[in-house]
């Protein structure tokens, strides 16, 4: 099922403009310098802060009393949150994944024989997750802001960059209480706390949509899905949501095109409305049961979750639009403030505005086809001939053609049957009816194939009204 939510980067990045170069070779700009292995970190090298007079970063930290061991590790904390090597704790990629991070810490601590020293180990590696975390993210970001991505997934990395701008200031937040000596460790814990549960969930939905290259339909019920299993956990609940509004809006943008004027702009391919542009309405004219109307837009497999129940309505909507683009008769759904969908996120009044563009567009359809092409002009003639309520002229037709139907196809006169159906039609009164049956056979198969259609009353109607 997968199959159908990835993404075709071939196609895509085609019709998108490519990322420059430089975004790609210069690692600090989008944090991904943790690729290579370093044997000595660049970063700590270069950091200073109040730390750096009064320690040798090649000595064991065990060789430090208590209080400064326990500066050490918030100091390496605080960098480790936001991606960054510190002097005892390091940050490496291992393996190919985008998720392939590791933090090491040095063996002088944990060779540390303190009871204290081990508590400040373990405390730290508490808060790993969330450093991981952020690197997911904020790779994630990155990545995901491309123009090949999609329009999803640029509005869900402008919420995660936000979120992230919110978490830097965290960050902030603690280092100045640690520079002013009011941080230990245990409440670096108890802060990091409430962003622990927000960030993991958010980096579960990171990695399957990285794992899988999801873009629109896929990202969108992936955030669903998750949301709906933290349920029961009302701040991480609310966080997805807040990145389902956003995912949403550019989605519904797209959709809101789609209803109101049956234009599908959709450069990333992420609606779950297909449209064919090799089937043509020229084609109607050699075969009036050809398969534009059914092939020409047609569903997706990947249906957002919350339009599942709407989405054969917004199919058809979008293509009565289109129908009467296509006659040359202009409409547009009239959008008011209060009917924009891209307003109302996850509230379900969408739904209403739905089904009143598809009202509003059936009605117009319908009014085209009755007012502009005779709709019931044609339904009563199918009344009187087809559905026989005048369909005693079938006696006299067969009985004037039986000769020439006793014949071979080749042998078929067509224009002998044209004057034999006409004549019963006048006997039956049809020269009142605006729309009068004319009958065409051809040879198919060995078999005569009846081809009929609705035509105004021509001249050999008036020539044969005179004759009789």
């Amino acid at each position: 099922m997968y199959g159908y939510c990835m993404m075709d980067a071939a196609a895509v990045s085609s019709r998108c403009p490519c990322t420059p170069q430089w975004n790609l070779d210069r690692p600090f700009l989008t944090g991904n310098f943790h690729q290579e292995e370093k044997s000595t970190s660049v970063l700590a090298e270069a950091k200073g802060n109040s730390l750096d007079v009064c320690l040798e970063s090649e000595k064991p930290i065990g060789c430090y009393n208590a209080s400064l061991q326990e500066m050490i590790v918030i100091d390496d904390l605080l960098s480790a949150l936001t991606g960054i090597d510190g002097r005892y704790i390091s940050i490496k990629k291992s393996g190919g994944g985008e998720d392939a991070f590791s933090f090491h810490v040095d063996g002088s601590m944990d060779l540390a024989l303190q009871a204290r020293m081990f508590t400040y180990v373990e405390s730290a590696k508490r808060i790993f997750p969330l450093c991981k975390s952020y690197l997911l993210i904020n790779q994630f970001v990155e990545s995901r802001s491309q123009f090949k991505s999609g329009l999803v997934n640029h509005a869900f990395a402008a919420a995660l960059r936000a979120l992230l701008l919110d978490y830097q200031a965290m960050v902030a937040q603690l280092e100045h209480q640690f520079r002013l000596g009011r941080l230990s460790i245990q409440g670096l814990w108890f802060y990091c706390q409430p962003m622990m549960g927000s960030m993991q969930a958010l980096s579960i939905v990171i990695k399957k949509a990285s794992a899988y290259n999801f873009v629109g339909s896929a990202v969108l019920n992936l955030l669903q899905s998750q949301a709906k299993l933290m349920a029961g956990n009302y701040l991480v609940r609310s966080l997805l949501e807040k990145m389902i509004d956003s995912a949403n809006s550019a989605y519904l943008g797209i959709l809101e095109r789609w209803v109101y004027e049956g234009v599908i702009d959709d450069l990333h391919d992420e609606f779950f409305i297909a449209e064919n542009k090799s089937l043509q309405k020229e084609s109607l004219t050699q075969d009036y049961d050809a398969m534009y109307w059914r092939q020409r837009y047609s569903l997706k497999d990947d249906i957002p979750s919350f339009l599942a129940n709407s989405a054969e309505t917004i199919l058809t909507t979008g293509k009565y639009l289109n129908v009467m683009r296509e006659c040359g008769h202009t409409v547009q759904v009239p959008a008011l403030e209060n009917s924009k969908l891209t307003s109302f996120g996850s509230n379900d009044h969408y739904l209403e505005c739905i089904k009143s563009a598809y009202d509003f567009a059936s009605g117009e359809l319908l009014n085209l086809m009755k007012d502009k092409y005779d709709l019931n002009g044609k339904l009563r003639s199918i009344k009187h001939y087809l559905l026989l309520d005048q369909g005693d002229f079938l006696v006299h037709f067969m009985d004037i053609a039986r000769d020439e139907l006793a014949k071979t196809p080749n042998e078929i006169s067509v224009e002998k049957l044209q004057v034999c159906i006409h004549l019963p039609c006048l006997i039956v009164r049809a020269v009142n009816e605006p729309n009068v049956r004319r009958t065409v056979c051809k040879p198919f198969g060995g078999k005569f194939v009846c081809v009929r259609s609705f035509i105004k009353q021509t001249n050999m109607n008036k020539k044969f009204r005179s004759f009789s």
